[in-house]
């Protein structure tokens, strides 16, 4: 069993264009935990992506230099020092993606880490975040439930507050680069459950809030417990098509469909599954107070907030 997803692909201006942009999977995790407690379990999840993604996925890596090479034995070697053994200790951060340039999405699979003390300067409210992505691909050739099982396989090795999974917009631009394509924003007021992936980019305003909820939505604590428990989940939640998996360290895996739904709103309405649970999450949701994220150019906590509006 397979579902239709949108074929989405932005291209940046130039000759030839360059693939900027593409449908697929996006899964993040946000840890309140300072990099040098952290460090050792990234490095292995992303040993576990690359174990269920086809080899050679990963093709090159972000130097500290901003330059983009070749992701050899040497490439590998200092990807690991990037998250495990950076000179100062304190902080990490890599980036491993399929295609060179920076600016070219091709397969879709991308891994993002940004790890610092939490008491970094950078930031307002930071909180350390992990990101993978996947092309729609892997979900449609391997079917939801493998990539669900791999999302929490993922999600045992990271001490995390708050993560999600969505089907998504993935652009090496980020959020807020994508998001000045004027097509960006016909599509994501079209297709609410269509994320516009921003990887470990709300890294450093977070903190313990939530985004909004999503086809797999991961609670940890602070963000369980404020929010009652599981109990309060349960009752919340009282759906056929929702399932709650307890996590060890007082978590939840919430999923909230079989498939991963872009929810195409001239199709049908939005499922109140999704309506549930945002509820629930709104006094917990992040507020941005700044000048405004480039999407929905009017207010980008409407954005995060679509769930909660008819």
């Amino acid at each position: 069993m397979t579902r239709e997803y949108p074929v989405i692909r932005l291209w940046s201006k130039g000759s030839p264009p360059i693939p900027a942009a593409r449908d697929g999977i996006g899964l993040s995790f946000f840890i309140h935990r300072d990099h040098k407690e952290i460090a050792t379990a990234v490095w292995r999840a992303l040993q576990t992506y690359l174990r269920a993604i086809p080899p050679g996925s990963l093709g090159w890596y972000g130097t500290d230099d901003g330059d983009i090479l070749e992701l050899d034995d040497k490439g590998w070697e200092i990807a690991r020092q990037q998250i495990l053994e950076r000179p100062w200790g304190t902080s990490g951060n890599a980036e491993l993606s399929e295609s060179p340039g920076g600016g070219e999405i091709s397969s879709g699979y991308v891994f993002e880490y940004e790890g610092h003390p939490l008491d970094t300067p950078f930031g307002k409210a930071p909180v350390n975040a992990v990101s993978f992505t996947f092309p729609t691909d892997f979900l449609q050739g391997n079917g939801a439930a493998h990539l669900r099982t791999l999302a929490l396989e993922l999600a045992r090795e990271l001490p995390f507050n708050f993560g999600y999974a969505s089907f998504a917009i993935i652009s090496s631009h980020g959020m807020w680069g994508a998001a000045k394509w004027p097509i960006i924003e016909a599509l994501l007021a079209r297709y609410p459950g269509l994320d516009l992936h921003q990887g470990t980019g709300f890294r450093s305003i977070l903190g313990t809030r939530a985004l909004a909820p999503a086809w797999l939505t991961f609670l940890g604590q602070p963000l369980l417990g404020q929010l009652g428990g599981i109990d309060t989940l349960r009752n919340a939640l009282p759906l056929p098509e929702v399932s709650l998996l307890p996590m060890d360290g007082d978590r939840v895996l919430v999923t909230l469909d079989e498939w991963p739904d872009p929810i195409d709103t001239q199709a049908k309405a939005i499922p109140p599954q999704y309506r549930a649970l945002a509820r629930l999450m709104e006094p917990f949701l992040f507020q941005y107070k700044g000048e405004g994220l480039p999407l929905y150019q009017q207010d980008t906590n409407q954005w995060l907030r679509r769930f909660l509006f008819p």
